[in-house]
């Protein structure tokens, strides 16, 4: 089959490509091969040292469940915290006036430049030293704090890629019918921007659930990764088992919040294409203005 993209493969051109495709999957197995080796040689394969997992509750109630409680807690913080910020901010950047344009934008510019970790350490330094808050939960203060100081940045970013990414018509619509542009923002632009950003915020949310293990490794937060050194001494040196048990969970939380943002995607959308009507301008609020544009909102609703 050929197309304007794509052009049919010759002889030649298949066998290659079955060469190559063969010399992958020998290179694959030959590296899976040398892994389970290696890891067979060092007895970290033995089902002594996965059975702590499958065969009792104490590793799961006494290191995973609490680390990964810590883990979520920080990731839910972190983040009804940085969107609403990011939004604020993000706002700001599309603003008309520039005493308000240019600070958020320094502002967003600035934390997004700087390293998530120097943010936990720098938070962390300045909570020890100018308040008396206890060290448990000033670890959660600092990790949380660096958490919304960068990821707020990155939603200002994506809140603003995602109002600026609607058709310029809903604006001028909005301003025929005498919306400011206040109004135009929360009541037009905003409702309808949240479909185009929903997957970016949730591979954000995603980001933030990871990087709260950073928190654990440097500053010794309590959350799910950080259960694997003291899991581990308990267990027998089950390095690899532990970190594999967490990587899972990992996993599962990640692809549990992806599918879903992509059910709630999904809804939003059916939901635009069911409720959305395109209303003339004679009946659209009483409108007399002959060619006035229809403005279509979040809920279906013309104005």
């Amino acid at each position: 089959m050929t197309s304007v993209l794509y052009d049919a493969q010759g002889p030649r051109a298949k066998r290659r490509n079955i060469l190559y495709t063969a010399l992958f999957v020998l290179a694959a197995a030959v590296v899976v091969w040398w892994v389970y080796d290696g890891l067979a040689s060092k007895h970290q394969l033995d089902w002594i040292k996965w059975k702590p997992f499958f065969t009792s509750s104490q590793p799961w109630e006494t290191y995973l469940w609490p680390g990964l409680q810590n883990t979520l807690k920080a990731a839910f913080f972190a983040l009804i915290i940085a969107l609403p910020l990011g939004a604020l901010f993000g706002i700001g950047r599309l603003s008309d006036h520039r005493w308000l344009r240019m600070p958020a934008g320094v502002v967003v510019e600035f934390f997004r430049a700087i390293p998530v970790l120097i943010l936990m350490i720098i938070a962390n330094e300045v909570y020890s030293e100018y308040t008396n808050i206890n060290t448990d939960v000033r670890l959660l203060y600092a990790v949380v704090t660096g958490l919304v100081l960068y990821n707020a940045s990155v939603l200002a970013e994506i809140v603003r890629a995602g109002i600026q990414s609607l058709p310029s018509g809903q604006t001028d619509a909005a301003k025929a019918i005498g919306m400011r542009k206040g109004q135009t923002m929360l009541y037009v632009l905003l409702p309808q921007s949240v479909t185009a950003m929903l997957p970016a915020i949730v591979s954000q949310l995603v980001v933030i659930v990871k990087d709260t293990a950073l928190g654990g490794a440097v500053l010794a937060f309590p959350e799910l990764l950080a259960s694997v050194r003291p899991m581990s001494a308990n267990y027998g040196a089950n390095t690899i088992a532990c970190f594999t048990i967490v990587a899972l969970i990992y996993i599962v939380v990640n692809f549990a919040l992806t599918s879903l943002a992509s059910w709630l995607e999904g809804r939003l959308r059916r939901r635009k294409k069911s409720t959305g009507a395109v209303v003339g301008a004679g009946t659209a609020g009483g409108l007399e203005t002959i060619g006035a544009p229809a403005l279509i909102v979040d809920d279906g609703r013309a104005v």
